[in-house]
């Protein structure tokens, strides 16, 4: 018996109907783990380089980790990969909720979709039963009802349900997935491949249990995690405000993103915060599977009703657009999400079009007589709408920011802020250069999730100094050690998707390491997973998610930030006079991983 894992991969072409399940290998997983590791693999070792994203050649992978659904904590995402219809290079996007979970009960430790249906479908798994049946009559409906509609089609309140919405059917490049309504996998356009495919839902129930190598030794590590999560000092303002938390704590060394990065503080951010949130809207607390800090939440204002949102979605929809509304940030939540758009990247298009119609680069002739000064509510909803439908301009704002500067040129891609397609987060990394460095390398685009270095941000010094040997890593406007610290935790935020576990934990509250996750791999699965494996495994994902970007056409020159990060120095707050010195960065990283100055490693060069 495979313990641990689910104990078989399924591979389902919708072209043809065929479905084949395989066993888990055990040797596979040694050197992948499981989650992100065992998709970016997959994708790396079967995908068609020139394949087009919208094509059915394109692979729709699911992966949960070899932990997934047991006592450990918090340890509930599902990664889903794909080469992504809005970089046209690697696409994954993670979640948390249930639906990881059932998917590993039903016995899987993977999902691989290819092909296209003819007509619209959706994917039933139930343990060793696998049917894909008609969605006609899901086609256009939202996340929501959509989800409603399956459990009522199935008389099973408990069948969990990752799906799209109009957006993902209007193949909108930046369309997301979403299981439990609200656990959203948005970045990198996955829910776009899912239209592409006509596949509207991925619907899974699973009653087998997931089995223990060493049960006594297993559920005493996964004690230990418990307790340092409850006994952490961060974690009753994690619990209170979630990921919202961070509204007012970049206002506080400036980095907090107003109007479209032009300022990094925000004059009205207490009526914004997440503080705000909680005191005036927020009803009940949410968890996902198995995680004892409960951050997400339910909100209820006098018009409206939802969950959420986190941080980027509140930034992105508040300050970033110059918008002070929180009500209706609030309800442009549920609209997101019941539509199926990432709320990133919907945002950083309308930020984009608002400064540009400040500076005069674009009229209103050219935004369809749209009024995009800054924080207009109305424009907001109405682009966010046209979006959905690709009616007008949001045909164009559909194909993502990138896209959007190019069609439109006139120096208008002087303000389209993004890394190799993927639009920039919420954080200004002209205050935070670890992150900054982070934004250029990491593997999707610019993202913080692909090593998230929180640690510059403690001024735990002697600990710097005693783990790296450079006390400046706990200092987030020193340069020096930074790539040490992002080298570093790309693998710790890697083992933390491979364990599918949630990165605010695993990484941000700093409770997982190679030594830890391969005592609780060990005791989980009976393989041999030592540190050193690990860490082998972990390194070889990394290096092959650069291989294969490299073949997509990613090269060292866009390894890098948008000029006003590198170049326009902030010009008030905590982080007054700082740029980021991204290049100088980028070839210290290069370095430490062995790849040559153009970014290429050795083996390949």
């Amino acid at each position: 018996m495979l313990h641990g894992y689910g104990g078989f991969i399924l591979r389902v072409d919708l072209t043809s109907g065929r479905v084949r399940r395989e066993k888990t290998d055990p040797a596979y997983m040694l050197k992948t783990i499981g989650g992100r590791g065992l998709n970016s693999t997959r994708l790396f070792e079967e995908l068609k380089r020139d394949v087009d994203p919208l094509s059915p050649e394109n692979m729709l992978l699911f992966g949960v980790g070899p932990l997934t659904g047991t006592l450990l904590p918090a340890s509930a995402y599902t990664t889903i990969t794909g080469k992504s219809p809005l970089t046209g290079i690697l696409g994954d996007s993670a979640a948390g909720g249930f639906f990881g979970t059932e998917l590993k009960q039903a016995g899987y430790d993977q999902v691989i979709v290819t092909g296209r249906s003819e007509t619209p479908c959706y994917l039933l798994v139930t343990n060793d039963t696998v049917e894909i049946r008609d969605a006609g009559h899901l086609w256009g409906r939202d996340i929501w009802e959509t989800t409603a509609a399956l459990r009522r089609e199935l008389g099973d309140n408990a069948v969990q349900v990752a799906a799209i919405g109009p957006a993902g059917e209007n193949l909108v490049k930046f369309a997301t997935v979403a299981c439990n309504n609200s656990r959203t996998f948005g970045r990198t356009g996955m829910g776009c491949i899912f239209g592409s495919k006509n596949l509207k839902a991925i619907v899974v129930r699973g009653t087998r249990r997931v089995t223990i190598a060493d049960t006594l030794r297993f559920a005493d590590l996964c004690r230990k995690l418990e307790a340092d999560i409850l006994n952490h000092p961060e974690y009753e303002q994690r619990h209170a405000l979630g990921s919202t938390l961070l509204m007012k704590a970049l206002q506080g060394i400036g980095i907090l993103p107003t109007r479209h990065f032009q300022e990094g503080l925000c004059d009205y951010v207490d009526e914004i915060s997440g503080e705000t949130l909680a005191e005036r809207y927020k009803v009940k607390n949410k968890s996902c599977f198995n995680c004892n800090i409960h951050c997400s939440r339910y909100f209820i204002t006098p018009t409206h009703e939802g969950e959420g949102p986190e941080y980027e979605t509140l930034c992105s929809y508040t300050s970033r657009l110059g918008n002070r509304d929180l009500e209706f940030a609030l309800r442009m939540t549920t609209f997101l999400n019941r539509m199926g758009i990432d709320s990133l990247s919907s945002g950083e298009t309308i930020g984009w079009a608002m400064e540009c119609a400040q500076r005069g680069l674009l009229t209103r002739e050219d935004l369809d007589g749209l009024d995009f000064t800054w924080g207009n509510t109305q424009t907001i909803e109405k682009i966010l709408r046209m979006i959905v439908h690709r009616e007008g301009l949001g045909d164009a704002f559909a194909e993502g920011t990138r896209s959007l500067a190019r069609r439109f040129g006139k120096g208008t891609e002087n303000y389209a802020f993004h890394v190799k397609g993927l639009d920039m987060i919420c954080g200004d990394p002209r205050g935070i250069k670890a992150f900054g460095l982070t934004y250029a390398i990491a593997s999707r685009g610019g993202d913080h999730l692909r090593a998230e270095p929180f640690f510059e941000l403690t001024e735990r010094y002697d600990e710097a100094e005693r783990r790296w040997g450079i006390r400046e890593i706990a200092d987030r406007l020193a340069v020096k050690g930074k790539a040490v610290l992002v080298e570093h935790t790309e693998r710790q935020a890697l083992i933390s998707d491979c364990l599918t576990m949630c990165k605010n934990i695993g990484l941000s509250m700093d409770l997982m390491d190679v030594d830890f996750a391969a005592r609780l791999l060990t005791a989980g699965t009976g393989l041999k997973f030592t540190p050193e494996r690990v860490d082998d495994a972990l390194k070889g994902v990394i290096e092959r998610d650069r291989l294969l970007n490299i073949d997509f056409g990613i090269d060292a020159g866009q390894d890098t930030l948008p000029e006003r990060f590198r170049k326009e120095p902030l010009a008030e707050g905590a982080s007054k006079g700082q740029t980021v010195p991204v290049e100088e960065m980028v070839q210290e990283y290069y370095r430490l991983k062995g790849w040559d100055e153009r970014g290429v490693p050795r083996g390949r060069a």
